[in-house]
């Protein structure tokens, strides 16, 4: 059960901020499309309203992957990161780990820090767009994949790490199978993502406001669109119907702004503060276009309004990040 909304302590006149082993062989030649990063069928790239879009016709995600994005989605990672006390993860892996998983590695900068982490492991990265940079630690590699496909790896891996997959994922039960089947007995997966449903400890957030409503209709044009945009809330649940143990679920408040009082959550509201303010338009172009019919210049108003409310001091957004993390049983059935 969720926790209750805690009473987070304001501070009104605050201003808004601006600111080991050889890999496997999946290159099968009936998998051979999903796997090569120089594939043209995933380098073939749709332009929609200015913004750069992947070429997976058949995978949900609807954001795009140009440069602006990237630059988000590495902040996103430091905001992340400072939520979490600067750790990259929080299951207890073992140092000793040989064979990792970053389920969605966007950028790849959480498997490259990873894996100057743990040197001795070998660290797969995929994703359905290949942005990530191509001089890495010798033990991390990257390929394009979609992961609500079935998985063909050959050997299992010691943690599997899913981080930020909201909007992407159409069967988060199957991709928790998934994991599961894939990780070695003992091993760990962890899952990272949002619920992005807005509240305010204060009501300062209202239902009339620009952002809320936006908010109302983001996660309601998203379930209409078969994605699920606030999976934060069902992590644990799953990751328990798919069989693991020792299952551990945490929440983290993300403060839109720098209004709380706490040090720590000012830091945290600032970080995610500057993401929003960059990735607006990222959030919104596919999704209200292709489902409300609008153009981009009224979808670029609504940007606008958003800007100047999260840019008011006294208005206390806020929402939460979860974590849920858990271990394949010694005796798993499926081991």
């Amino acid at each position: 059960m969720a926790a209750p909304t805690p009473n987070v302590e304001v501070e009104p006149e605050i201003e808004a901020s601006t600111y080991g082993e050889e890999p496997d062989s999946a290159y099968d030649s009936e998998v051979a499309s999903y796997t090569t990063s120089l594939a043209s069928n995933v380098t073939n790239y749709k332009e929609e309203h200015g913004r750069r879009y992947h070429a997976f016709e058949d995978a949900g995600y609807m954001y795009p992957n140009d440069e602006k994005e990237t630059d988000r989605l590495d902040i996103m990672h430091k905001l992340t990161e400072v939520s979490l006390g600067g750790k990259l993860n929080l299951a207890p892996i073992p140092a000793n780990s040989q064979r990792i998983l970053d389920i969605g590695t966007g950028t790849g900068i959480w498997a490259i820090e990873t894996g100057d982490k743990y040197p001795n492991a070998e660290i797969l990265g995929n994703d359905i767009s290949p942005i990530q940079p191509k001089w890495v630690p010798p033990n991390v590699r990257f390929e394009v994949d979609n992961v609500e496909q079935d998985w063909t790896y050959h050997k299992p891996f010691d943690f599997i790490h899913c981080r930020m997959m909201g909007n992407a994922i159409q069967d988060w039960a199957r991709l928790n199978r998934q994991c599961f089947e894939h990780t070695r007995p003992g091993g760990w997966v962890e899952f990272i993502d949002l619920d992005l449903t807005w509240t305010s400890p204060d009501g300062t957030l209202t239902e009339s406001t620009a952002s809320k409503k936006f908010n109302n209709e983001f996660i309601r044009l998203s379930r209409e669109a078969n994605i699920e945009p606030c999976p934060g809330l069902f992590l644990e649940g799953w990751m328990r119907d798919a069989g693991f143990a020792n299952v551990h679920a945490e929440k983290f408040v993300w403060p839109v702004g720098t209004w709380p009082k706490d040090k720590h959550l000012k830091e945290v509201g600032a970080w995610n503060y500057i993401q929003i303010m960059e990735g607006l338009e990222a959030f919104t172009f596919a999704l209200f276009t292709k489902h409300l019919g609008m153009s981009k210049a009224e979808v670029e108003v609504i940007c606008a309004k958003i800007r100047s409310e999260i840019q008011d001091p006294k208005m206390h957004a806020m929402f939460y990040l979860h974590v849920a993390y858990g271990q394949k049983p010694e005796t798993s059935a499926t081991s």
